[in-house]
Parts: structure tokens; sequence; C-alpha cells
């Protein structure tokens, strides 16, 4: 029998340099001008979603400290907290996201693998500032080293890597700027094409575990012909994005929720997403939380997955809660 190949995902590592730290950790209500709606949203970050969002890098230390020495390490996106809402063309996020890979790469070497979450890119904020950036995209391929698409093969097992944000483009059409738009869609062409092709390639004996940074791209990546030929052999897809299974198990209630358009650019772009959540399960979803989890739970922490390289048993996942 061959021996399990013991694996380290991680998501949501919100890593933020001293840059990053003096926006202050209300930096994603900038813009905000509804006092009371103001008053609402700290209120929700204080109690339920993260109180000192741009404080929370011991977390990354408790990690190292606890994750012994795993086969590989798989980071699900997310390596800055974003403050500019631009993603890594902002020097700021840059330095916070070549911080948290620069130990992460020095700890695992060659064994580690990453994907793109929205934070690489721009995600506009709350108060309607930013969005997806060209030069985020280009930056954090070419000086942080994060391929869009990645392949790994352990025994009958292929692991794939997508970016989650370049698949559902069309949901985020309206955060580009209207002169890189057309970049954007060859960017995605091209993207999916490589998808494509690793999906036809799969042998019937072979199963996938995919990582996909963001649920959103999931109903998109279901659309197509090659996917869903092979949709039977993703044996599970790990998602970062949501920090916490309250929230996820929350997406699941609201599934098939209708498009709220009058709330602004970021409950529409939400809303629709979770209309779409049905479309999440043949993908067989498992959330990786973020390092923090969420103020209410304090539920955040990492997962560890072993798997049998002949394909014979299921992968297994145990959880590993990051005390705060």
């Amino acid at each position: 029998m061959s021996r399990s190949i013991t694996l380290a995902l991680v998501s949501d590592v919100h890593f933020a340099c001293s840059a990053e730290q003096a926006r202050g950790d209300y930096f994603d209500l900038a813009g905000v001008r509804n006092p009371l709606l103001l008053l609402f949203l700290k209120f929700i970050h204080r109690f339920f979603w993260l109180h000192r969002q741009v404080h929370q890098n011991h977390l990354f230390d408790q990690f190292f400290a606890e994750v012994g020495s795993p086969d590989y390490v798989i980071a699900n996106g997310d390596f800055s907290c974003d403050t500019a809402f631009v993603g890594v063309s902002d020097d700021a996020a840059c330095e916070s996201a070549r911080a948290s890979l620069g130990q992460l790469r020095q700890r695992f070497g060659a064994n580690f693998r990453a994907t793109l979450g929205d934070h690489e890119l721009g995600k506009r904020g709350l108060g309607g500032a930013g969005g997806m950036r060209l030069a985020s995209f280009y930056r954090a391929k070419n000086e942080l080293g994060l391929e869009p698409f990645w392949q790994l093969e352990l025994g009958r097992y292929v692991l794939l890597g997508v970016a989650s944000s370049l698949i559902a483009l069309p949901s985020f059409e309206a955060e580009t700027l209207p002169d890189e738009f057309a970049e954007w869609s060859r960017l995605r062409a091209d993207h999916l094409a490589k998808i494509r092709m690793a999906f036809a390639a799969l042998k019937p004996d072979q199963r996938v575990i995919l990582f996909c940074h963001d649920p959103t791209a999931l109903p998109h990546l279901g659309r197509e012909p090659a996917v869903r030929a092979k949709l039977s052999q993703v044996e599970q897809t790990i998602i970062g994005h949501l920090h916490s299974d309250f929230i996820l198990w929350l997406s699941w209630r609201l599934a098939g929720l209708p498009t709220i358009r009058f709330l602004g650019n970021s409950v529409h772009r939400m809303s629709a997403a979770l209309g779409e959540a049905q479309h999440w399960k043949p993908f067989h979803v498992r959330l990786c939380p973020s390092f923090s989890g969420i103020e209410l739970f304090k539920d955040g922490g990492f997962l560890a997955m072993e798997l049998d390289p002949d394909a014979c048993r299921p992968a297994t996942f145990r959880s590993h809660r990051i005390r705060r």
C-alpha cells in the first residue's frame, strides 16, 4: 500500500505590513457617508465579522508553530488585507503579500503552491472605491510568482488551482476599468482554455481536488462543457473567501436569493453570487477558513488533508483551530 500524502491547506492569510496597518481596522468602511450605516457596519465588524482586521499577523506565527511537517502546503488566496481595494498594484498590499508568501516559501520550499484570491487582483470596498486592476494581475504574476493556473499530480489525484476572479469576470465587470475590460476578457479566455485542456486530459481513474478561492466562480466553471463532462471526477473543491463555516452554512440557506440591485455594488455582487449558490453543490465544496475566522465564533484555523495516492479511498480532512 502506498504511503498517504499529507497536505496543509490555508486560506485568507490577510497579512498586513506596517503600511497597511496604518490605514486602520475600519479601512473597508472608507467612503461610507451615511452615519447610521457607518455605525451599523462598525457594530458588525466589532461583534460579528472581525475586530482589529489589520492586526492579526500573530495568527500566522501560530500556524507555523502548529502545522508540523506536511508533504505539501496549499494556500488558497488573499495574502494581504487589500486596504486600498486595488490589489497588489498598491505598494502596501504588495509588501504584505510578498512578506506572507516569502515566509511560506521559505518554510515549505518547492512543496508550496498558491492560488490567486480577489485581494491580489482588487475588490471594490463597501464605500464604492477600488476594483480589479490589470496592474495587480501582472504584478502578482511577475513579481510575486502567483500563477493563475497550476496543476500538481499526486498519484491518481490531480490538484488544480484556478483564479476565481478571472473565471467569474462577468460578475465583476462593474469593478473593472472600462479601458481594461477587453484585456481582462482575453486573460479569462486564456485561463479557461487551460482549464478545459486540464479537464479534457483527465484519465478515467483520476480524481480531482480543485482549489478555487471564491465560490462565485463555480457556476461559471460549471457551464464549461469540458468541466461538466468530468465533474463526477471532482472529489472536493476547496474554497476560501467566506472565512467561516458559519458563512458557508448561511450561504446554503440563502441559495437562490434574488439579486438586490438598490443597495450598492457590494450587496449586488454578493446577492447575485448567493442567487447561484445552488450550483456550487456538484463541486463538493469544502471551506478552508481564514486564520482568524469571524469575531462571533473565533473559528479560524487551517485544514489538514490526507490523500491515498492510489485513490482507493477518498481524501480525509481534519480541522485545526487557531486560538485567538
